[in-house]
């Protein structure tokens, strides 16, 4: 049994001034942090990692108990449990130096986590012993003197990839199509970035908290090499036995003009090869759903979800969850969905194998948090590169079906890839 000490104090901070101040003396930091509702953690050193939550017990500030948390405590927030899962955890293939130095860790409590909901804003302490009131106080004040952050913008240069490769992938998969093996498929591409000058995390995170990115911005930062990006993907979320996911695919630009964005959207809604990858994902969310839900509510028509480069086909979903079900066990039989990998699933991700000749690692993986009380959300990291300060990598992917044409597939990637490069100041 692993015994987690925890203490919370209210603070009046921007937590992202504060995380910016604070991060200079943490090489692990974490951050999960949606810019259009206030779900937003950033953790900061690792207390803990460990490789499951079951047997865990939690001692709070003031003799606090974790029934008495989940009432809604005014201070008395969970310890945040952060978790980076890999797309395929166990596939062959090498990943990216960079990505391949990340440890293979399930849930990490960070040392510091700065809190940012519906109940206000709060620094969390958590530690494997009682918390000396001395380093909650101390930090109390570093978070108070917080200056504002600064933006930086990050000259780079992005080489391009190889249009035979990706002619030679396409045509793999539309073969598979072809014999019937997969109905769908889901090819990545990965292109090199260099800058003209060293960056730091802080400076990623910062453009893409406060640029026109939307979506949920993701931070794991360890040692001197971090993955980031900003994901408009949520894969699933729970508080208490309440349930959401969304099913999002196919995909369209924006215009220059609100009309001609409409017109674009319009058109979308009605493009058959579209729907059809959007429905893959609509049968699986509903299927999982089905099966360990209650009062399953997945409409029968998608919306549009508008984003700054591109739009895509949205259908939000919402069950309760049956008794004895937890959000990992959610997150393990959603992901991955259809729109990150293909339909069927297992045949497409042994595809996707056979046909990219890298391993994605955390890219299109299930990455978000998890707290004590059991509640908690996860996103599918889209929009996504990983980085040591001087280099990096970003990906971008795109659903094929048979309809699909390989000069369409590749500009609509060169469109995603916009939200990451954002990240620089671009």
């Amino acid at each position: 049994m692993t015994r987690i000490y925890t203490c919370n104090v209210p603070i009046e901070a921007d937590v992202v001034d504060a995380f910016c101040w604070l991060q200079k003396g943490f090489t692990d930091q974490f951050v999960y942090y949606d810019k259009q509702n206030p779900t937003r953690y950033m953790g900061l050193g690792r207390c803990i990692a460990l490789p499951s939550l079951r047997d865990v017990e939690y001692e709070y500030g003031e003799g606090s108990s974790l029934r008495e948390v989940a009432a809604g405590g005014d201070t008395d927030q969970p310890p945040v449990f952060f978790s980076f899962n890999r797309f395929d955890a166990t596939n062959p293939a090498p990943a990216d130096e960079l990505m391949a130095s990340f440890p293979r860790l399930r849930f990490m409590l960070p040392e510091i986590v700065l809190i940012e909901n519906e109940r206000g804003h709060f620094l969390q302490v958590n530690s494997l012993g009682p918390v000396y009131p001395g380093r909650v106080a101390r930090f109390t004040r570093m978070v108070a003197a917080a200056p504002p952050r600064q933006r930086a913008a990050v000259p780079f240069a992005l080489e391009p990839d190889s249009r035979e490769a990706w002619g030679a992938a396409m045509d793999a998969a539309l073969a598979a199509i072809g014999e019937g093996w997969v109905s769908k498929a889901v090819l990545s591409r990965r292109l090199r970035l260099v800058a003209e000058h060293p960056f730091s995390s802080k400076d990623l995170l910062v453009n893409l908290i406060d640029g026109d990115a939307r979506g949920t911005v993701l931070l794991y930062r360890y040692a001197d090499v971090f993955f980031c990006g900003c994901t408009p993907e949520l894969l699933v979320r729970k508080r208490g036995d309440a349930v959401a996911s969304m099913c999002l695919a196919g995909t369209c630009p924006t215009g220059a003009t609100s009309a001609e964005s409409d017109a674009l959207a319009e058109a979308l809604m009605a493009d058959g090869k579209n729907r059809a990858e959007h429905d893959y994902v609509v049968q699986l969310i509903r299927s999982v759903l089905d099966r360990v839900c209650y009062d399953v509510d997945v409409p029968a028509v998608p919306e549009i979800m508008r984003l700054a480069h591109v739009q895509h086909l949205y259908t939000p979903a919402r069950a309760r969850v049956l008794a004895g079900v937890t959000l990992t066990d959610l997150m393990e039989d959603l992901h991955p969905t259809p729109a990150v990998a293909g339909t069927p699933v297992g045949e497409a991700k042994m595809l996707l194998r056979a046909i990219e000749p890298y391993s994605r690692g955390f890219y299109a993986g299930a990455c978000g948090f998890v707290d004590g009380a059991g509640d908690g959300e996860f996103s599918v990291a889209l929009r996504t590169g990983v980085f040591d300060g001087e280099m990096g990598y970003v990906y971008g992917g795109c659903g094929i079906v048979a309809s699909s044409d390989a000069d369409a597939e590749y500009a609509e990637i060169d469109l995603k890839l916009r939200t990451i490069l954002s990240a620089f100041g671009a």
